[in-house]
């Protein structure tokens, strides 16, 4: 925070446990009528309600939030493998059907395709018990959920996790570090390249087709060592720290230039 508002940014934080936002996704976030209250369909209600400007309060002021900004920072300590509960009852409410997503608008081609977004977050575990050999499992396959399901699904460009690994266990001067390391890259962070995810022009999205991969695609694919990302594999190795660092141009050889 500090160091964006030097570089003359505004920066509005959503203190989620202060603000005592509720994380449960129901029908109290519609004012007025449902539409089919006989078949409640959150989806299809928020949609309609963020359509009429009938979405509860908390939820429209987080929404105001989103569509100002350049940037949205989801700080956090991973729980689970994933975000914290009032956090995920955020993502559940605030990026309703319409607002931050569509058939017609997602992934490269999302709402948010012009807006950035990053997960910093810390961990209870060391970093090599993330590792392919960790017993934890690769990181990769453990942000490929948040990262392109979530952020990259409403447009986001994601920008590389700032992962602070087990500071609740490390020496003062080690968690002093982590912080200073994150201000240097904070001061050109929106410089950043995004990762790499698979752009939709490389699937058939219609319904007939099933949203899958041209086969043209699958065909140029298997001549290649890796898959397409992390979640697109194809019976392939993982393309090395999909997830976790922006491919450099000196590897655009390796994978289709798949950024937002």
């Amino acid at each position: 925070m500090q160091e964006l508002a030097a570089q003359g940014y505004r920066v509005l934080v959503s203190d989620l446990y202060v603000m005592n936002f509720r994380a449960n996704a129901t029908q109290d976030d519609i004012i007025g009528d449902l539409k089919t209250p006989e078949h409640f369909q959150y989806g299809d209600e928020t949609m309609s309600a963020w359509m009429e400007g009938r979405l509860s309060d908390d939820i429209v002021a987080e929404q105001r939030k989103v569509e100002e900004a350049e940037l949205v920072i989801f700080q956090f300590p991973l729980y689970w493998f994933s975000v914290p509960a009032v956090m995920k009852g955020w993502i559940d409410r605030v990026l309703t059907q319409g607002f931050a997503f569509s058939l017609k608008n997602m992934y490269n081609n999302g709402v948010f395709k012009d807006k950035k977004a990053m997960l910093s977050f810390t961990t209870g575990a060391m970093q090599t018990m993330f590792k392919p050999d960790g017993i934890n499992g690769d990181i990769n396959i453990t942000l490929w959920p948040l990262q392109n399901g979530t952020l990259h699904f409403c447009g986001f460009q994601v920008l590389a996790p700032q992962i602070f690994w087990s500071p609740a266990h490390c020496p003062a001067d080690v968690r002093t570090a982590m912080l200073d390391g994150w201000r240097a890259r904070v001061k050109r962070l929106l410089e950043e390249k995004p990762l790499t995810f698979a752009p939709c022009e490389l699937f058939d999205l219609s319904f007939q087709g099933g949203f899958r991969l041209w086969p043209k695609v699958r065909e140029e694919r298997e001549s290649q060592t890796y898959g397409i990302t992390t979640g697109h594999h194809l019976g392939k190795p993982l393309p090395p720290d999909n997830q976790t660092k922006a491919q450099p141009a000196d590897e655009s050889s390796a994978q289709p230039d798949c950024r937002n």
